[in-house]
């Protein structure tokens, strides 16, 4: 048996995706309850237990596709493709992470150990069935960042917008399908036996869905900002919004760096920028009343 290496395990746990779980502050930010100590300190927690569970997903999945990603250009140097990481061994941290996720947020709040219950459930199902389901397998990605929302409502004790839900669909379903497309892309002819729903897609179809998923994000982000309750000078962060969506779409086309939306998130400068002002701006909006 391999020698237990932590830093390969932190590798197995993909700390680099954990920003998709930043979600989980947005019922906090446009409640304008983000100065409460009481409440940033629950979705701080939410955060960590919404790290760890998805970590434990990506684990399942890696051991699930250990030989596909094999095969895979990058996904070969995962932890567990790599044999670097035992599937044992694998197994014991995921019991470990569960274990420990379940226990405390059953003490803590009985609402989000539902939450996180059915995250884990549904991303089970979707590691050994749902993901072979075309359409499906991004509506089940899309309901994963539905439920960060949702609990960060349950901290902050709120009734999400719906307009908040919609906006958070599309735009799952914008981020997912840019992903299936740039798989598409790098693997070609061999995409099927890396992943057998990727044969189910091509460009053209996904381009289709993106051009009513594209505009409808923008849209729908246009209606929030005119009836939103806090200000309608909401409407000043259009111009982030739109930025963004092109800038992704450019990143997507022209770096080919869609499938890997945390890099995405992380390594490109002007749309990490355009992020950090659309937050400044929402902020000083909502708590300065403007």
């Amino acid at each position: 048996m391999l020698k237990l290496n932590f830093r390969h395990i932190f590798k197995l746990m993909r700390p680099k995706q954990w920003t998709k779980n930043l979600f989980v502050f947005g019922a906090m930010i446009f409640s304008g309850k983000f100065v409460d100590e009481n409440i940033f300190i629950k979705n701080i927690f939410i955060f960590i237990m919404f790290c760890l569970i998805s970590s434990c997903v990506y684990i399942l999945n890696d051991l699930v596709d250990a030989e596909k990603d094999r095969q895979h250009p990058e996904k070969k140097n995962r932890p567990i493709a790599s044999g670097k990481v035992t599937k044992f061994q694998a197994r014991i941290v995921e019991i470990i992470l569960l274990f420990v996720i379940f226990t405390v947020c059953y003490e803590m709040n009985i609402k989000l150990f539902i939450v996180l219950l059915i995250y884990f459930l549904i991303n089970v199902l979707y590691s050994f069935k749902l993901k072979n389901i075309v359409i499906i397998d991004v509506m089940i990605i899309t309901f994963g960042f539905v439920l960060r929302v949702q609990s960060g409502g349950i901290a902050t004790n709120v009734q999400l917008s719906p307009w908040m839900i919609l906006c958070t669909i599309l735009i799952s379903l914008f981020i997912a399908l840019n992903k299936r497309k740039s798989e598409i892309i790098v693997l070609k002819s061999k995409r099927g036996e890396h992943r057998k729903i990727l044969d189910e897609y091509s460009v053209e179809l996904i381009d289709n869905m993106l051009t009513i998923v594209t505009p409808s994000v923008f849209i729908a982000y246009c209606l929030y900002t005119f009836s939103s309750i806090q200000s309608r000078t909401m409407m000043f962060t259009i111009p982030f919004v739109l930025y963004g969506i092109f800038r992704y779409q450019y990143l997507t086309m022209k770096e080919n760096i869609g499938g890997k939306p945390e890099d995405i998130f992380q390594k490109d400068f002007p749309f990490l920028i355009n992020i950090v002002l659309w937050i400044i701006t929402v902020i000083i909006i909502i708590y300065f009343k403007l």
